[in-house]
């Protein structure tokens, strides 16, 4: 059952592949869209099936692949991946629905959704992998479609913000792979899958090496300041259904790799690090949040927001505590709907309007003239991410940092000073950009359709949702 997560998409994408000269379009939309949403309906079922109470894997499955050189097809899921499961396959087929909606057209469509679907199973596959070049395989073969959906489907710089994303997320797998290869070898295992990894038969200091090098790895994918400057071009270059699964599930491999990879295969050695990744954490906390704030394009001012919010998640895995690491998991998710939200929205606003420029719209609440709609889930968007109770964005935060005050309360409360910043450039936004008087030049702005409607009240319904009941959510960790 579990493998189905990777294999449907594939299979969607082979038959879009093979009916490349029957479907064209729309066909060929429909077509990925029934895979996605027969990945989601298996993820849910799945999690329909988790067994809460036990902290084991589940679903394990083990198929000898190349044990001569340790790689096996082992997967299995816990309460780490399968929030992150699910999240990437809802966010996939919202992706999917969305792509061609509104005044959006897509050349190669059957290309398009091809190599969106192979992302689909490269994500997933990540997730379930429980064999350390397995994983390694996934996360590297995710960067062809990337590189592509961004440099074919992005905006005018999209090439060049494409083979930036190439060359920094290779040189984070070439990290990963390093650490990987040095733990293995140097501990005369002989095997690469995850629950044969034995840390503690190495010396301290190279235990401490390996870490630092599989850290790197992972601080380039989340991002971590200095290693951030791919992260706003990506963003703000690639189409709007791109950037939601950037921003909302992709960057997550890099979080989900610091806790699978780093505190899971060295709990001992782990907090003679901490202490230094807690403190970059905050700095990228506070400097994405300050960065925000002087940008004039919506798409980079939620790229950077995006930014300082998944370093949260940095400070609760560095504080590694129960509650810290429940509340990571929990902020993983929440900042992967309201990231997509975010995005969504500013597409549609650059639809209806052919800007980005926060200085050149203006009143966009106007209810017969502008856009009232986006405006209000802009709102909501809003409140979720500066954590306002009621929303998940407070969930996850609140457990973030309950959980990492008592191990680092001065970060912590530092890191309270960026979610104030996050009302600042946020309300700045809502301001220009909604508030105030509408331009009697702009004329009458091209109404929201149904097809843009429905993946930005599913995300705000489930923003709502798992914000009023967030042990919905917690259960899983």
């Amino acid at each position: 059952m579990l493998n189905l997560l990777v294999i449907i998409p594939i299979i969607g994408a082979i038959a879009l592949g093979i009916s490349a000269n029957i479907f064209k379009g729309k066909q060929s939309q429909n077509i990925a869209l029934i895979s996605a949403i027969i990945t989601l309906i298996t993820s849910l079922y799945i999690g329909y099936n988790f067994d809460y109470a036990s902290n084991q894997l589940q679903y394990q499955t083990l198929y000898e692949w190349l044990p001569f050189v340790g790689l096996n097809y082992v997967s299995a899921i816990d309460g780490l991946s399968l929030p992150l499961v699910i999240l990437n396959c809802l966010l996939i087929t919202l992706a999917i629905y969305s792509s061609e909606s509104g005044t959006k057209t897509l050349t190669k469509p059957t290309l398009y959704y091809i190599l969106i679907l192979l992302l689909t199973s490269c994500v997933n596959g990540a997730l379930i992998a429980q064999n350390l070049l397995l994983f390694f395989i996934f996360y590297e073969v995710k960067l062809v479609p990337i590189y592509l959906l961004i440099s074919i489907w992005g905006n005018k710089k999209g090439s060049y913000a494409a083979t930036k994303y190439l060359l920094y997320t290779a040189f984070s797998g070439i990290f990963v792979l390093t650490g990987f290869l040095a733990l293995v070898f140097l501990s005369d295992i002989n095997s690469f899958d995850y629950n044969n990894i034995q840390t503690n038969l190495l010396p301290l200091a190279k235990q401490i090496i390996i870490l630092i090098t599989i850290v790197i790895g992972f601080a380039i994918k989340i991002p971590i300041i200095p290693l951030h400057t791919w992260l706003p071009d990506a963003y703000t270059e690639s189409s709007t259904p791109v950037s939601m699964l950037l921003g909302g599930i992709v960057s997550k491999l890099g979080t989900y790799g610091l806790i699978r990879f780093g505190l899971g295969l060295f709990p001992e050695t782990w907090v003679n690090i901490t202490p230094y990744l807690a403190i970059l954490a905050v700095i990228s906390a506070i400097y994405a949040s300050l960065i925000a704030i002087s940008q004039t394009d919506i798409k980079r001012m939620i790229a950077y927001a995006s930014i300082a919010h998944i370093n949260f998640v940095v400070l609760a895995i560095a504080a590694a505590t129960d509650l810290s690491i429940v509340g990571a998991i929990t902020q993983m998710f929440a900042h992967g709907l309201i990231v997509a939200l975010l995005f969504h929205l500013a597409g549609i606003l650059e639809d209806k309007t052919n800007t980005r420029d926060i200085n050149q719209l203006h009143g966009l609440m106007n209810p017969y003239r502008g856009l009232p709609f986006v405006g209000g889930l802009m709102i909501t968007a809003v409140m979720a991410s500066a954590g306002i109770p009621g929303m998940v964005g407070f969930v996850g935060e609140f457990l973030t940092f309950q959980g990492s005050f008592s191990v680092f309360p001065i970060y912590t409360l530092i890191c309270l000073i960026a979610t104030g910043l996050t009302a600042v450039y946020f309300v700045i936004l809502l301001n220009q950009v909604f508030f105030g008087r509408m331009d009697n030049t702009t004329g009458y702005l091209a109404k929201v359709q149904v097809s843009e409607r429905i993946p930005a009240l599913v995300l705000t319904v489930l923003i709502v949702f798992f914000g009023i009941n967030p042990t919905w959510l917690t259960m899983l960790n």
